[in-house]
């Protein structure tokens, strides 16, 4: 791939802009202008897509037709006038690179992108009759299945991550991944309920049968528990794991008893579903989904000792 892309292809510098635009679609939905936060918002998401295919490589945002720009994505700057993909365009190869960049998702994206052509090319005013609740959670859900793609998060790009980030930005922030994990377990569930009753039923009884220590591979990190829970999408046997957050004894014995009984705690970082393949990662987005990250449970251990000194 080559290193030294022009500016206007390169993933960097897209992912950069989004996030500028974004910034400035939350102003102005702050200052009550729906209008233009849609606006700058459908800009942003474009760049966010293109960001995504350059990061697979620049050639795949640059118009195939214009030999220049190719040349440019093969990183021979020839000229500074490059001409990238129209939307659609964009939206058909993210279905084929993004998981989950499904055909709802992808509908979606053309219908802003196209709404935005008519604000910006004709006399039609088309985002002033779109209600906010008819594509807000949606354009979220979007948004955060591209991030997803590329190892990122919603609080990342609106930089909620940031400790300084004011507290606006943090409730939107927490309201676009509320609403971004709500529809990414719709889709789940509605991919689990598109197969037939007697697929349904085998995959169902082929979760039962798996065990938690048999779940390590299921995980990208490395934690300290692997636990069951029901999952919110399917409601087949489904994994989560954590973090040993506390441990206390649970009742008292006396020094002859071998045995001890332990109450553990441990706080839930990353869900797993093997059977509609529903991911969660992090307590923000698990607690989102309605599941609780919050796990306890008893341990039987052997009792520990201190050695005995100066008794001989």
């Amino acid at each position: 791939m080559p290193e030294d892309v022009f500016i206007a292809i390169n993933a960097d510098a897209l992912h950069a802009k989004s996030k500028v635009y974004i910034s400035r679609a939350l102003a102005r939905k702050g200052a009550g202008d729906l209008d233009e936060y849609q606006l700058w918002a459908s800009l942003s998401l474009e760049l966010l897509g293109k960001a995504a295919l350059a990061r697979k490589h620049p050639s795949l945002v640059v118009d195939p037709n214009n030999w220049q720009s190719m040349f440019v994505a093969a990183g021979i700057n020839v000229t500074t006038d490059v001409k990238t993909i129209a939307a659609k365009t964009l939206f058909e190869r993210l279905a084929h690179l993004v998981p989950r960049f499904d055909k709802k998702v992808k509908d979606f994206c053309q219908e802003i992108a196209e709404r935005r052509n008519a604000e910006l090319h004709s006399a039609d005013l088309p985002f002033r009759t779109m209600r906010l609740e008819a594509w807000e959670a949606h354009y979220w859900h979007a948004c955060d299945t591209i991030l997803n793609a590329m190892g990122s998060s919603l609080e990342q790009w609106l930089g909620a991550a940031d400790s300084k980030a004011p507290r606006q930005l943090l409730d939107e922030a927490a309201n676009a991944l509320q609403s971004a994990v709500k529809l990414r377990v719709e889709a789940a569930r509605d991919r689990f309920g598109a197969q037939s009753k007697a697929e349904r039923e085998r995959l169902a009884a082929e979760a039962g049968m798996r065990e938690p220590q048999n779940q390590v591979g299921l995980f990208k990190g490395r934690y300290d528990e692997i636990w069951i829970e029901c999952c919110p999408a399917c409601n087949c046997r489904a994994f989560m794991t954590g973090e040993q957050t506390g441990e206390e004894i649970s009742e008292e014995r006396d020094e002859h008893m071998m045995w001890e009984i332990v109450d553990r705690e441990f706080v839930g970082e990353e869900f797993r579903c093997p059977t509609c393949e529903l991911t969660l990662m992090g307590s923000d987005q698990i607690d989102a989904s309605g599941l609780n990250y919050i796990h306890e449970d008893q341990q039987e251990r052997e009792m520990e000792y201190e050695p005995d000194y100066g008794n001989d």
